[in-house]
């Protein structure tokens, strides 16, 4: 059933975007963040005469098989997942703009639940939200046995991600906030439970605001990922999460030791669990997730570093060996 509804909702957002790429002279995701606007007031919006009154009716009649209120956020955000897909594609989008794989957020939100248990007041912020389908997936995993709404963050500098996150967020009806700044900049959001991030890998060119950090590099550019990853965890609350997607390779750079160093003084290193080498072209594009608590409340460095390469998706059996092992170190070095 969910898939059906899935599927249906994809052809009516797909089918509107086509139209409106013509109408409009605009891109898929143009025209699928029009769509959506669309389907939130429940009429098309026309400037100019465009779309034409035949498409308008047309567009309407076709909004009008679709009721939101009906479908759960999660069918809603896999819809929008196959369109943003379609839009990748037709868009040439820049590879640093492209989604969290629905495979990474699950993992990240069965972490996540793991962590932090049966905690109810649970707030979370996306360092780098992007189309916000990493923070959603995570959002609606959590949600289905709390009580209470989770409450999210979310923090770009692409106002074109934002757009389109601001659309998801609204068609799932998620209580998310989303900033428009860069997010080395001070945050202004209350501070969280949880952070998380599908972190940008490069350099950060400003090296005048970065002098702040303590992972700033010693010479030269500092890594984004590093001042992130700083940024977010100083944003957590005491004994808070932080479950971070970064290169593999992280600790083996020229500036790893920095990075240590600060670690050192913020936070515990929990855990470093390699993703699956099949999810990626080569093992120089490799990720990994890696698990940091910050001091306070009852943290406390684990007795030991949870470490390992998550076997291929298909391998069931492998997996959820996998996981077992995961289960049964959170129950013995994690206080909830």
């Amino acid at each position: 059933m969910a898939q059906a509804e899935t599927e249906t909702l994809f052809q009516v957002l797909d089918q509107s975007v086509q139209v409106l790429m013509q109408q409009l002279s605009v891109s898929y995701v143009d025209a699928l963040i029009e769509t959506g606007d669309n389907l939130l007031s429940q009429s098309v919006h026309v400037e100019d005469g465009k779309p034409n009154p035949e498409q308008t009716a047309a567009l309407t009649k076709l909004y009008q098989t679709i009721d939101l209120k009906q479908l759960d956020a999660e069918t809603i955000r896999r819809a929008l997942q196959l369109a943003l897909l379609k839009a990748i594609h037709n868009d040439h989008v820049d590879p640093n703009h492209q989604m969290t794989p629905d495979s990474i957020g699950l993992l990240t939100a069965y972490l996540i639940a793991k962590l932090v248990g049966s905690t109810t007041d649970l707030s979370i912020l996306d360092i780098a939200v992007g189309t916000g389908n990493l923070l959603t997936t995570v959002i609606n995993q959590l949600q289905t046995d709390r009580p209470r709404p989770i409450q999210g963050y979310g923090v770009d500098n692409d106002d074109n991600q934002l757009a389109i996150a601001a659309m998801s967020m609204d068609l799932q009806r998620s209580a998310v906030e989303l900033f428009h700044q860069d997010a080395i900049d001070p945050l202004v959001m209350p501070k969280t439970t949880v952070v998380i991030g599908d972190l940008p890998v490069g350099y950060y060119p400003l090296d005048d605001r970065v002098q702040g950090f303590q992972t700033k590099a010693t010479n030269g550019h500092s890594y984004i990922h590093h001042l992130m990853m700083e940024q977010a965890m100083a944003h957590l609350l005491p004994g808070g999460w932080g479950v971070f997607l970064v290169p593999t390779t992280i600790f083996q750079s020229q500036e790893s030791q920095g990075l240590l160093k600060w670690m050192s003084t913020a936070a515990y290193l929990q855990g470093l669990l390699n993703l699956p080498t099949n999810l990626f072209l080569d093992e120089k594009s490799r990720k990994s997730i890696v698990v940091l608590q910050k001091h306070g409340q009852r943290a406390h460095q684990a007795g030991k570093v949870l470490l390992g390469d998550f076997p291929s998706f298909e391998d069931q059996r492998a997996f959820q060996a996998f996981t077992a092992q995961i289960d049964a170190w959170v129950d013995q070095n994690i206080i909830r």
